[in-house]
This record gives C-alpha cells, sequence and structure tokens, in this order.
C-alpha cells in the first residue's frame, strides 16, 4: 500500500540584486505592507504574465505576416463559429453568483 506523499515545505533561495533594486524591493514592501519576500514573488509573476502576452503577440504577428499560416488560423477559426451560442439563449442575464435571472427580474 503507498503512503502519501507529505507536503514538502517551500525552499528559499539567495538571490543576488543592485542595492539599488534591494532599496526598491525595500521601499514596496513598506507601501504594502507585504514583506519583500512577497513582492519579489508578486514581481516575478506579473513580468511573468507579461512575457507571456509579449510572446502571443509576436506568434500573431508571425501569423499575420503569413498568408497561408492566416488563411489556416481563419479556417480553424470558422470551425467554432457555430458553436458560439449553441442554443443558448442570447437574452439570459446571469449573476456574477451565476444564477440565471427570470424574464421578469431582468434589468432592462
Amino acid at each position: 500500500m503507498a503512503t502519501a506523499a507529505k507536503p514538502r515545505a517551500k525552499q528559499s533561495m539567495m538571490v543576488r540584486v543592485s542595492e539599488q533594486a534591494h532599496h526598491r524591493l525595500r521601499e514596496l514592501a513598506a507601501q504594502s505592507g507585504d514583506s519583500m519576500q512577497s513582492v519579489l514573488e508578486k514581481a516575478v509573476e506579473e513580468y511573468r504574465r507579461q512575457r507571456f502576452w509579449e510572446d502571443m503577440k509576436t506568434a500573431y504577428a508571425a501569423i499575420e505576416s503569413d498568408p497561408e499560416a492566416l488563411a489556416a488560423e481563419k479556417k480553424e477559426f470558422a470551425l467554432f463559429e457555430g458553436t458560439l451560442m449553441d442554443g443558448l439563449d442570447p437574452n439570459e442575464v446571469w449573476t456574477e453568483a451565476d444564477f440565471c435571472l427570470p424574464a421578469e427580474e431582468k434589468v432592462a
């Protein structure tokens, strides 16, 4: 019988940064009330997301510059156009809590 793996504690690593970056990190932590580690982790995640979208834009630019690739992309998108509403009532109103409002409760 296999035993469940124990959760591993987060390991921390040291990273060298310039004095200026350390000073800014300390200021941001003080302003936000977060730890320097938390601020740095948030900054790394934000940078990762930024890079994702930059890479996405670059990939789409490459497709748009290649007529054959663009035609193939449009053909693929066309396959899904009929699935957008898939028989759903276009007049339905959903709340943020994922409830569908009856017709008489809909806001005009």
